[in-house]
């Protein structure tokens, strides 16, 4: 009856702690020595160069955060697994545990904060549209008669509805299949401007054949805070995301990766985004939270 007792009581205890790892990330990262990175395989922030090789400015962002992760923890060694999500099966790799911190292109709204946690804002992004250098259209109001290229079936197809009831402008929508198509449909002429996130116009002309051709113009149509993002209920290792995201931002080394990945030549082109730095990225480092896209609206 006793070993029945302690068998029991050892079998308790170990799904106990099963428990206590699964909303205890920092203690799973000390007792396995690693950490799951969910990056992207390709958008603005986090993107592959191929070969298990991940880039970008929240990528090395990451790594930072990583790195300070270890020394909290006193680890002679930490290794970084990183695991490629998509905008489909990131929430749920994160909520079943296997990945621990997603830092690729994610923003933080009310309907995903039901699900998951948000680091502080780290990028602030600004729903923008790119033309041809030479088009001379500056501003919204200069699409009157033109087509616009968004892609199916993002957020910026409504944006771009919003924006044409309330100019009582007349254009053109035109669609790509992905951010790759649509670029394309400016390109070849096909449409005279691409509304879409800010990052993600920029990265599509640094890796165009003349970079120079385009320019991103006109009003901010809609504005988004990203994050990284960790699973709920864990405030310690938010906790330490948070501290080390601070930290980063008051040393002046946020800033410095952030002008290395959208004012430098970067690869896999050695060309220039040309992005800088946003009043409303600039806003939410001055004071850093974790406030939904809701928050952002204009009132």
């Amino acid at each position: 009856m006793k070993k029945h007792l302690l068998a029991a009581a050892i079998t308790l205890l170990a799904a106990s702690s099963a428990m206590a790892q699964a909303g205890d990330t920092l203690a799973k990262i000390k007792s396995t020595g690693s950490i799951t990175l969910g990056v992207r395989e390709s958008s603005g922030l986090s993107y592959t160069l191929g070969g298990g090789k991940y880039v970008g400015f929240h990528t090395e962002m990451a790594e930072v955060i990583i790195a300070d992760l270890q020394k909290q923890l006193g680890l002679a060694k930490l290794e970084t697994k990183y695991q490629p999500v998509t905008s489909q099966n990131r929430i749920p790799l994160v909520t079943n545990g296997t990945v621990d911190l997603e830092c690729g292109s994610t923003t933080n709204n009310a309907a995903r904060q039901k699900d998951v946690a948000f680091a502080v804002t780290t990028y602030v992004e600004e729903v923008r549209m790119v033309v041809k250098a030479n088009s001379g259209i500056a501003s919204i109001k200069d699409l009157n008669g033109k087509s616009v290229a968004t892609t199916t079936g993002t957020t910026s197809v409504q944006t771009l509805r919003k924006n044409e009831r309330a100019g009582g402008i007349d254009f053109k929508e035109v669609y790509g299949k992905d951010h790759a198509d649509s670029f394309l449909l400016l390109e070849t002429g096909r449409a005279d401007a691409f509304v879409m996130d800010g990052s993600i116009l920029a990265a599509n002309i640094s890796k165009s054949k003349n970079p120079s051709d385009f320019k991103i113009v006109g009003e901010v149509l809609n504005v988004e805070p990203i994050a990284c993002m960790l699973r709920k209920d864990d405030p310690a290792f938010k906790k330490a995301v948070d501290d080390s995201i601070k930290r980063q931002i008051a040393d002046g080394s946020l800033a410095k990766l952030y002008d290395k990945w959208f004012m430098q030549p970067v690869p896999p082109t050695n060309t220039k985004i040309g992005l800088p730095l946003s009043e409303a990225t600039k806003a939410a480092w001055a004071n850093p939270n974790d406030k939904p896209m809701e928050d952002y609206a204009k009132k």
